[in-house]
């Protein structure tokens, strides 16, 4: 059994995403090793990143404020008046938000949802910003974009099943609104069946 200390802080790594006990171990024992001038820029890195990092206000991307981002609270993307204000893409994590970004070929808004839903646990639906979604598809002045009617919704989740069964609910919450709904085009591999 480790110390107290050593115990505390593998704990606390292993609740980072994808880092499990073992991994978490490594880190402590890395940091244990490392020099003090090491310690002192990861720990400044860590204070700068909630010190300097804040979330957009309508599509939830985390940007670097700037004295004019703390006035508008909108992401460089938001603020973008050529990006067509019609058009919203919806992603499940912020990594996906840069990957369509890389590609270069979508101009219009995103909203991050936070997360993806498993089919079997109901209890991830409320890790999904739902309500966020739906307040930003019907009032989007009141985030900071005024002119703005979103005509289609494209769902952009991942082709697992956690991204399906979000994609098909996140289907049947717009439906409502009377917003045209669409999903990401996928290919077929050659030699594949369509079944």
């Amino acid at each position: 059994m480790y110390s107290k200390s050593i115990q505390k802080l593998i704990d606390a790594f292993a609740r980072l995403p994808t880092i499990g006990p073992r991994g978490a171990t490594r880190f402590v024992f890395y940091v244990l090793k490392a020099s003090d001038d090491e310690i002192d820029d990861l720990i400044g890195a860590l204070q700068n990143l909630k010190k300097e990092i804040q979330l957009c206000s309508f599509c939830f991307n985390p940007f670097e404020i700037t004295e004019d981002e703390t006035r508008s609270r909108l992401c460089t993307i938001c603020r973008d008046a050529s990006r067509n204000r019609s058009l919203l893409c919806i992603v499940e994590k912020e990594s996906d938000l840069e990957a369509l970004e890389k590609v270069k070929e979508y101009h219009g808004l995103y909203f991050i949802l936070g997360d993806a839903m498993n089919a079997l646990r109901k209890d991830d639906i409320a890790n999904l910003r739902k309500a966020e979604l739906e307040l930003r598809l019907k009032t989007p002045e009141k985030f900071g974009l005024p002119d703005t009617t979103f005509q289609e919704v494209i769902i952009a989740t991942n082709p697992t099943t956690e991204g399906e069964a979000t994609a098909l609910y996140i289907e049947r919450l717009l439906k409502s609104l009377e917003i045209k709904t669409t999903r990401l085009g996928r290919g077929l591999p050659t030699g594949g069946e369509l079944e």
